[in-house]
């Protein structure tokens, strides 16, 4: 895990520039889990009441364009997610703020009470448009590990998340679920991220088969083209076969494999 910086360890011009934008900050909590950033931050301010920091150093030149990616694609997925309020590069960082939706984690695991809403924050972004310009493909972010033919059978016009683990899907206090950190955003298929996310239930303890059920609750799903969730399968778990080794892959994969048997 990064070492997340307190708030008062950050320069005092970049935490006097936010303060000029969002109030004096009454107290600030380091959040420890999750997110590649240095500073991570639930604020307490006098006027806007809580909000969350992120921030990058601005040597860490992947989380530098990361965060920028947040920043452009925010305007469109604010609709699911917390909106940006303030946004900063001075004093060797970069940081956004973002509005506070909560501090609970999606749960996924077995006899959750979250996966209706999980499901219903899906088909959200299911609808989001894509910016312009254009976001790197599905097929591009797996690279080389993409065949020809399955590059094509990945081509689609949906904005993908593509990182919804429980880290990232949020429950505010109404029950309705948020997704953040869109630092990997590609397009491709409708139905991508539900597949993902189906994979994650498996991961929280949740079997196969109730995955699966759940996962046919997407009309996206039910009709997609069964050659392009194979090319996805072996897409990924080559991807992530050549990642961390055979034996190392051998259970994600089993799960990602465990999406065919429809």
């Amino acid at each position: 895990m990064i070492e997340r910086v307190p708030w008062e360890r950050l320069p005092e011009e970049l935490r006097v520039d936010v303060e000029a934008h969002v109030g004096p900050v009454v107290s600030a909590e380091v959040v420890g889990q999750g997110l590649n950033c240095s500073a991570a931050l639930a604020l307490v301010t006098e006027q806007r009441g809580r909000l969350f920091l992120k921030g990058v150093r601005l040597d860490d030149e992947p989380a530098v364009a990361a965060l920028a990616t947040e920043a452009r694609l925010n305007a469109t997925v604010r609709r699911v997610g917390p909106a940006v309020v303030h946004s900063a590069r001075l004093a060797g960082w970069a940081c956004m703020v973002f509005t506070y939706v909560s501090d609970r984690n999606a749960d996924l695991g077995p006899g959750s009470p979250d996966l209706p809403a999980v499901a219903d924050l899906l088909r959200r972004m299911e609808r989001l448009a894509v910016p312009d310009p254009p976001l790197p493909s599905l097929a591009d972010r797996f690279g080389a590990h993409a065949l020809p033919h399955e590059r094509a059978a990945l081509a689609g016009g949906a904005l993908l998340h593509t990182d919804t683990n429980p880290h990232n899907l949020l429950i505010d206090a109404t029950g309705r679920a948020h997704v953040v950190d869109w630092a990997m955003p590609a397009t491709g298929p409708a139905w991508v991220d539900a597949a993902y996310t189906a994979v994650r239930l498996v991961e929280c303890g949740q079997p196969m088969r109730v995955a699966r059920a759940w996962l046919e609750g997407f009309e996206s799903w039910r009709t997609a083209d069964p050659a392009a969730v194979g090319a996805f399968v072996e897409v990924v778990c080559r991807w992530w076969s050549e990642t961390v080794g055979e034996a190392d892959a051998v259970g994600g994969n089993g799960r990602f494999r465990g999406l065919l048997e429809r």
